[in-house]
This record gives structure tokens, sequence and C-alpha cells, in this order.
């Protein structure tokens, strides 16, 4: 039989604790951090953060959505739309892949301060469990773009703050008829 012993001073061992307890936090930050969970995404649950979360790209849009109401994300399997749509929100850091097949909250809100806009223009917000997962910009005009948050040309929006009408008038376009949503019974 063969027996090791080692003499620890008490600064040597509350050092190792120390760094014992260094390395686990480190791990457990890391695992935190990395899984990409609802925790990345921005908070949408309440109608104040989804304006907030318009504002943070400059749009100014009316309080209240013009609609909201349940939509199911379709499945992935061979739609062309939905594959065109979720290129879209992985442009701007979101994958509605996840989704497929679930319910998520559609919040539409007509847009303000869109630059040099033609006809009414919506920003559309997917939520689901309180978490902003996509959406877009629709400008309704005739030759009006779907496009991101973002605005499109690197045009600011603050600078234009011309209302772009009665939103109590305003019917969902042909244009919003391209994302991938089908309306479900709530």
């Amino acid at each position: 039989m063969f027996v090791l012993t080692a003499k620890l001073s008490k600064p040597k061992l509350i050092a190792a604790g120390l760094i014992l307890l260094a390395a686990v936090l480190l791990i457990v930050l890391l695992v935190l951090s990395g899984d990409g969970g609802p925790s990345a995404l921005p908070e949408g649950g309440t109608n104040d953060q989804r304006l907030a979360y318009l504002a943070t790209y400059g749009w100014s849009v009316n309080a209240m959505p013009t609609e909201s109401q349940k939509v199911k994300i379709p499945d992935t399997a061979d739609n062309a739309v939905f594959a065109r749509y979720n290129d879209l929100q992985k442009s701007q850091g979101f994958d509605l892949t996840d989704y497929a097949g679930k319910e998520v909250m559609r919040y539409v809100y007509e847009v303000l301060n869109y630059p040099d806009a033609a006809d009414k223009v919506y920003a559309t917000v997917l939520v689901h469990e309180g978490y902003i997962i996509g959406g877009d910009v629709t400008d309704t005009a005739t030759d009006g773009l779907i496009h991101g948050f973002r605005a499109p040309n690197n045009q600011d929006p603050q600078q234009s703050t011309e209302s772009t009408g009665d939103p109590s008038n305003s019917e969902p376009s042909e244009t919003e008829s391209a994302e991938p949503t089908e309306a479900s019974e709530p």
C-alpha cells in the first residue's frame, strides 16, 4: 500500500477554493449566455414593450395596434413563402424555424413616419410567450416594399413625421399576405 500526504496551509486552501468557485461561476455564465433561448430575444409581452422596440428603429406608430390576432407559423416543409419570409427574419437576427407549427401573436401597427410614404405603412410584430420572435415593415403602396425593422436605403424615419391617415379605416393589404402566417381560430 502506498500513501501520499500533502500539507496545505490555510492560505493555499482558501486560494484553491476561490479558483474552484471562479471556474464553476465561469462555466455557469457561459452556459446561460450561450443558450440562445428566450432571454436573448427582445421582450414584447406588453404593448409598451412592442412600441419601445419599434422606437429603437426610429418608427413612430399609432399606440394601439390596428390588428392583433393569434396566427400559426406554417410548417417549414416545402413552404417557399415561409422560407422567403424566414430569410428576411434571419437577416435581422430572428429565426422562425423553431416556431414552425406553433401559434404566436401578431400585432400590426400603423407607421406614422415612414419616409416618402405614398400609402399606409404597417409594422408587424410577432410575439411568442412574451418575446418578439420576428416581424417586418410593409409599405402597402403598389410599388411598396416589405422589409425588416430597419428603414430601407439608409433612410431615417425620424426625419418624416407626416401622418399616413386615419388608422380606423385601415385594411390589411395584399402586400401583407406575403407573411407566412395563417389565421387560426382563437
